[in-house]
């Protein structure tokens, strides 16, 4: 029999089929369009994402064998709920991750609840980005969504609802509302109260790989699944794709490096401390059963690789049209072995931990008329991974000891991208054979349930990694020393209104 994962995220969803083997057979995916407003809103549309999600199941389907998909678990981007009235209709749009209505509800509803009470509870600091705050938004400015509401559902539980389950979603996603117990793993009754909530407004939360329910037959041959087929809980994509990354024991993590910059490392416990509330590091449920994971980001990342590519890129834009080959391959050519004489604060775009800045700026310094478009390139790319070092230092320094980064993502591609942070990180780095590491982490959890294989052991025969990249000692002792500056340049920068 064959597994299907499917990963709902923000601009696009995604679903992989994959044999008992873990061998890949099938894949789809859908684009879909943030819709944004001027008052900082930014929504998808529901029922276009749950419609494109049927989309892939049933062109992943037509990939394989008839009726050969048994099961299937669901990765969902986090934060982002929909409001459900009768019928299980759709009462608004989906409020995304980026979203920013809800600023103005944060500081006063957080002391009055107490702050370091909310993190110990859910986890997590707050911030703009999670349901609770959204939902508080939604209360005052949406009060006839909010009074017909009978459900609030994220959108791994809106697709069980939608393929007639009742609606449940993995602990990790949970987590990601700050409105569940990431200790007890339940829904904590103080928050909801605080909110003007009852749980049993919301999905069931359940730990990862836990059976959600049954597909019914009509719907399971409609969308060429198997007769009995069934849907597991996944839970927040990045936990999921850790667990598709192979980080299965302390000391690994999964470097997902795309869009944005994503570090997910796997712990055996929870650890709470000072210092990673006061630098926005999270803890919560890991897509394994009994551990633990943060999420260290940078909000800039391979998108500033796209933007050096539309501004600075043409060269290399024409000459992969002639040549077919992928741009991204040839502006990467530029970038050589050795460590840029500049620095660059990579605040693009707003921060992502430690600091969640919305206002300071990104910066290069040291440039020069001999700096060359190829030196300016690598200097951007030191820039991001520096800051992901900068998280990583405070992770370790918190007890997460990290020995082995699992390299996910469209960078993952570029050797001489990945030996840069090598050098930089000073970690040993593996990039793998699959890289779509949320679809093939909740394949797994499908296939595990299915066959009754522990996820841990069908973890080391599915995932696998291709090719080692170790620090280069010449280029880490420079990168080093200038890390030190680098720790500096926040600080300095931040004085400077823009």
């Amino acid at each position: 029999m064959n597994y299907m994962g499917i990963d709902i995220g923000t601009s696009g969803c995604k679903a992989v089929v994959f044999n008992e083997k873990g061998q890949q057979l099938a894949a789809a995916n859908r684009e879909y369009d943030i819709l944004f407003s001027n008052d900082g809103g930014a929504e998808l549309d529901p029922d276009e994402v749950i419609e494109k999600c049927f989309s892939i199941i049933k062109e992943c389907c037509g990939q394989v064998p008839p009726a050969s998909v048994k099961g299937l678990g669901i990765s969902s981007q986090g934060e982002a709920f929909t409001a459900i009235g009768s019928e299980n209709k759709s009462l608004c749009n989906a409020m995304v991750s980026s979203d920013t209505r809800s600023l103005p509800y944060i500081k006063k509803w957080s002391k009055e609840f107490g702050e370091e009470k909310l993190y110990r509870i859910t986890g997590h600091t707050a911030h703009s980005m999670f349901s609770l705050f959204k939902l508080l938004w939604l209360k005052e400015n949406r009060p006839k969504v909010w009074a017909n509401t009978q459900k609030f559902l994220c959108f791994e539980d809106l697709l069980q609802l939608r393929l007639g389950l009742n609606p449940c979603l993995g602990w990790s996603l949970a987590g990601r509302t700050m409105l569940f117990d990431v200790i007890k793993h339940e829904w904590n009754d103080e928050i909801l109260s605080a909110v003007g909530l009852s749980s049993d407004q919301l999905a069931t939360p359940l730990p990862s790989g836990t059976i959600a329910g049954k597909i019914a037959p009509q719907l399971a041959r409609d969308l060429g699944l198997a007769k009995g087929a069934f849907v597991v809980c996944g839970g927040h994509d990045q936990p999921c794709a850790a667990y598709g990354a192979g980080a299965t024991r302390s000391g690994m993590a999964m470097y997902a490096t795309g869009t944005v910059e994503c570090i997910t490392p796997a712990m055996q416990e929870s650890i709470f401390s000072k210092d990673l509330m006061a630098s926005n590091l999270c803890t919560y449920d890991h897509a394994l059963n009994g551990m633990y994971v943060t999420v260290a980001f940078s909000l800039t990342g391979g998108n500033i690789l796209k933007w050096f590519r539309d501004e600075f890129g043409w060269q290399e834009i024409d000459e992969a049209k002639r040549s077919g080959v992928n741009v991204y391959e040839k502006i990467l050519q530029l970038i050589g072995n050795q460590p840029s004489r500049l620095l660059v604060l990579p605040y693009f775009t707003p921060s992502g931990t430690p600091y969640f800045d919305t206002k300071t700026k990104g910066a290069v310094f040291g440039l020069q008329l001999s700096t060359s478009r190829g030196e300016f390139l690598r200097a951007l790319l030191e820039g991001v991974t520096f800051e992901m070092r900068l998280n990583l230092e405070i992770l370790e320094k918190s007890g997460y000891e990290i020995d082995e980064l699992r390299i996910v993502g469209g960078g993952a591609q570029s050797p001489i991208w990945m030996q840069l942070k090598a050098d930089i990180m000073g970690k040993r780095l593996k990039t793998l054979a699959v890289t779509e590491a949320g679809c093939l982490g909740v394949a797994m959890l499908a296939c595990a349930a299915d066959l009754a294989i522990s996820p841990g052991e069908l973890a080391e025969i599915w995932v696998q990694p291709v090719s080692e990249i170790n620090p280069q000692e010449n280029n880490r002792e420079i990168y080093d020393k200038k890390f030190v500056q680098y720790k500096d340049l926040f600080s300095h920068v931040k004085k400077i209104a823009v």
